[in-house]
């Protein structure tokens, strides 16, 4: 199967949680026997922190100034692919569904990355810039990142006709346990790009922890951090890090912690990469609790939940023993049920079913 995607960047890692997510599932379609054709426009920001350059398994990434210096190689792509692609946040998004919809391309999809983002923007009234007039209507299968309400959601305001979730996932060749790192030990660690709507939950789970805890030391990686951020003398930083480090990172804490941005917590549903790739390092983590998290991990078990401050210091309380227990359990889940390989497996299936026939009219959900 060839498949030729139109998305936001595969090249750099930079501010964006698009990038580790596709390489990943690149390779792992790649050990199935599938071609990977990737379309990123070359802005300045990601070529200036670029960390892949050429894609796994045949696949090729074609990196183009501007829309029309692309549209030729992809109308010669699209004439022999089985699959064209859009992705949510593709800077060319609108422009690239021309071509697609003008080819004989057996299958055309859109892959929403940002479902409970893009949805949140359509019920304030704001305008979402890869979607065009007609919602999501002209493709053939609408794949997005959170489950849940968000499917019919998709079919009843952006008029999707078959839907079906394809989950975050995590490489496992790329992130594994390794030996800790001195500069990144701390008993709370949080790996993630700046966000405003992350910030109440970073105060209640971190920060707060921090001005009640100043014995023990938090750690922050991530890019778009200002001198505006409440620091404390406690709380140390490391600008971007790229994802050859996470693993040292994640290995270096005793507690990781994710936080879920508001609308896709409100969603549910939507684990965040960052949960799949701290677990497959063998790290115990702690997150805010959204709808759905049972469906990836037990709680308890095989990661700890806190939705206030006090769970959090509680969570840090606990024993090296039991969060190695916890940890241990977390990564069995993820090798087992949250790899890149059964994505990709998954993703074949989803891709196969929309390819086969299918007499019912309308939308259908899988």
């Amino acid at each position: 199967m060839k498949l030729v995607i139109f998305g936001l960047t595969i090249s750099s890692s930079w501010g964006n949680g698009h990038a580790t997510l596709w390489r990943g599932l690149c390779k792992a379609m790649a050990r199935r026997g599938h071609r990977v054709v990737f379309f990123e426009r070359d802005v300045s920001y990601y070529r200036d922190t670029r960390d892949l350059f050429e894609l796994p398994g045949g696949g090729e990434l074609l990196l183009y100034p501007e829309w029309s210096y692309a549209l030729p190689a992809a109308r010669r792509h699209l004439a022999d692919a089985d699959v064209a692609m859009v992705t949510s946040y593709c800077p060319d998004a609108l422009a690239a569904t021309l071509p697609i919809m003008e080819s004989s391309v057996p299958l055309s999809v859109f892959y929403d990355l940002d479902t409970p983002v893009t949805l949140a923007r359509l019920r304030a009234g704001e305008a979402v810039d890869y979607i065009g007039e007609r919602g999501l209507s002209d493709f053939d299968l609408v794949l997005s990142y959170t489950g849940g309400s968000s499917l019919p959601d998709l079919q009843q305001r952006l008029l999707a006709r078959r839907v079906a979730p394809l989950y975050g996932s995590v490489d496992p060749e790329v992130h594994k346990p390794v030996a800790p790192d001195p500069q990144y030990c701390a008993d709370m660690g949080y790996l993630g790009t700046y966000a405003v709507d992350r910030n109440a939950g970073l105060q209640k789970l971190l920060i707060e922890p921090a001005r009640l805890l100043p014995g023990r030391r938090f750690i922050i990686a991530g890019s778009m951090y200002d001198q505006n951020f409440p620091w404390r003398e406690n709380i140390f930083f490391v600008s971007h890090l790229p994802p050859s480090d996470h693993p040292a990172f994640y290995c270096s804490t005793r507690l990781t912690l994710n936080v879920t941005r508001r609308a896709m917590a409100e969603t549910g549903y939507c684990p965040s990469g960052r949960l799949f790739e701290a677990a497959a390092c063998g790290a115990a983590v702690l997150s805010d609790y959204w709808q759905g998290l049972e469906q990836f991990f037990e709680p308890g078990r095989e990661i700890l939940v806190a939705e206030n401050t006090e769970a959090a210091v509680s969570a840090l309380g606990r024993s090296p023993e039991d969060l190695a227990r916890i940890a241990a359990a977390a990564r069995e889940r993820t090798l087992t049920e949250h790899t890149a390989d059964v994505r990709a497996a998954q993703l074949e299936g989803i891709l196969d079913s929309a390819l086969a026939p299918v007499a019912a009219s309308g939308g259908e959900a899988f």
